[in-house]
């Protein structure tokens, strides 16, 4: 008979206590293998979330953490805004001049390259809009560029996908500016669906909602990023919004830009514009200058024009013509950003631009993946500390049941050893079976721990995947699972030692005559 038989019919014999010490144990393994698969899930989505797509984001001068968590996990609150015309200063002379044409403000805007364009050059820069919610979800004011120009995904290579409906354009005629698209999270616990509209509440989940709905045309697949959990609107319909027009003021830090002599050249620009507009015979024409301009601010003619003439207008374009009219668009000095979403055409002039905005008064840049790891170092490491002390008490804990059990069992095993050794067991022989005993505890225990974690983490996989985005499955682990069992075979070792010794003291002639 081998040791090891002989050691698993002594953990049979003792039935009770050795079911009550192997349980205990499991329950012990079973949390830390637990705290250290969360650990991991929380490790593996700031990993995935550092894969953002973009490699600055700008925004006001302040925290760039804190600029990175409400610009790339939409969790904290706006540091403040920027004047449209930062913005403004990542895009080329066309794209510029474009904006003052259908937007209102100073001229000059239009006559170069913005400051930053060069570096741009290949790439993108996308604004964000915050400050409202839905729900308890963030609401991000941008472009279609979002959906259109931003990859997610572990490479970087993935195109947002819709599970129902598109992304929302610039102007339809259905719904004018006010269209938006909910990710998925939003949309499953907010329990909307496609066609309906909802009204974002200003400042926090609980604050006093707008009055102007957003029409739902898209819902996204999950992506596994904070993106689902963002409600996104089209900006020319958040800067719609009760409250979201910047007051036109005078701004020292313009550098030299006069605000109000802007809104000035803006309204004496559109009213020339109307004049001209007035002598055309055209129908189109007239319609698009009897609303061109509202104190000044002109109407985006580009995403109107194509609803035909007067005579020939049907109820639809009618109530299309309509809306537009009513909803002006802001002008340029009216308009601000929270941040803007950068990636260099070459990554290699990212550092020279990030400097260079930095080195500035107004505006910061800051690398999502650098202030995702410092976030991690900051945070996730202490956590991390934490949870492996933990994990080495509660390992500690488990061998001290282990030595406890098997110590207590010696009084009643005594005579066995002692029939052991007269039969010719050699010392090392009745400890080695003590020792097996322990390792047998051991390795049940936290097998048995292990499969109970995982089955939990299997049965609360739909909860952590609409949470964080990470898929999990039974043999998810954490690359710290693989240290559990050798340091609670080692703990078993060592609390095996006390018994063992016993054993290997015992005496055999007092022991047989007692």
């Amino acid at each position: 008979m081998s040791l090891i038989h002989i050691a698993w019919r002594n953990f049979c014999h003792r039935a009770l206590s050795s079911f009550l010490t192997t349980f205990s144990l499991a329950l012990g393994v079973g949390l830390v293998v637990l705290v250290l698969s969360i650990y991991g899930v929380i490790s593996e989505a700031f990993t995935r979330n550092a894969s953002v797509g973009y490699n600055l984001v700008v925004g006001p001068k302040g925290s760039p953490l804190q600029l990175t968590l409400n610009s790339v996990f939409y969790l904290s609150q706006p540091i403040e805004n920027l004047p449209y015309t930062e913005y403004m200063e990542f895009l080329p002379q066309d794209e510029r001049a474009s904006m003052v044409s259908r937007f209102g403000g100073d001229p000059k805007l239009a006559e170069r390259d913005g400051r930053y364009a060069p570096y741009i050059a290949g790439g993108f820069a996308i604004p964000l809009a915050l400050g409202d919610y839905f729900g308890e979800f963030r609401v991000v004011g941008t472009t279609p560029d979002f959906f259109t120009k931003l990859k997610h995904g572990p490479n970087v290579d993935e195109d947002f996908t819709f599970s129902q409906g598109r992304a929302f354009s610039n102007f339809s005629r259905e719904s004018s500016y006010f269209e938006a698209v909910l990710g998925a999270r939003v949309a499953k616990e907010m329990n909307v669906v496609l066609g309906e509209k909802f009204y974002p509440t200003h400042g926090d989940p609980s604050g006093q909602g707008h009055e102007q709905g957003f029409t739902i045309v898209g819902i996204l697949d999950p992506t596994g990023t904070p993106n689902d959990r963002a409600a996104f609107v089209n900006l020319e319909g958040f800067y719609l919004m009760e409250g979201h027009a910047k007051p036109i003021e005078r701004d020292p830090e313009e550098n030299g830009e006069d605000l109000l002599d802007e809104a000035v050249n803006a309204e004496e620009s559109n009213e020339e514009q109307s004049d001209t507009d007035a002598q055309n015979d055209s129908p189109t024409a007239d319609a698009i200058a009897t609303g061109s301009k509202s104190n000044g601010v002109p109407l985006v003619q580009n995403e109107a024009e194509n609803s035909g003439s007067v005579a020939d207008s049907t109820p639809d374009t009618i109530e299309s013509q309509s809306s537009v009219e009513e909803h002006r668009v802001l002008s340029i000095p009216e308009r601000e950003v929270t941040s803007i979403l950068i990636r260099n055409g070459n990554i290699m002039f990212a550092p020279g631009m990030q400097n260079a905005i930095n080195e500035g008064i107004r505006a910061q840049a800051a690398a999502p993946i650098g202030e995702i790891n410092k976030l991690m170092n900051l945070v996730v490491g202490p956590l991390l500390t934490a949870l492996l002390a933990i994990t080495g008490i509660t390992c500690a804990v488990a061998a001290v049941g282990i030595l406890v059990s098997i110590y207590n069992s010696m009084n009643d095993r005594r005579r066995d050893i002692a029939i052991m050794r007269a039969l010719g067991a050699r010392r090392t022989t009745v400890t080695s079976i003590i020792i097996f005993e322990s390792f047998q505890v051991a390795l049940i225990g936290t097998i048995a721990g292990w499969l109970l974690a995982h089955t939990a983490i299997v049965l609360y996989s739909g909860k952590i995947e609409d949470q964080t985005g990470v898929q999990v499955g039974f043999f998810t682990t954490s690359n710290y699972e693989i240290l559990v069992l050798p340091l609670v075979l080692g703990l078993a070792l060592i609390a095996a030692l006390l018994p063992a010794w016993a054993a290997y003291r015992t005496d055999v002639g007092s022991n047989l005559s007692a």
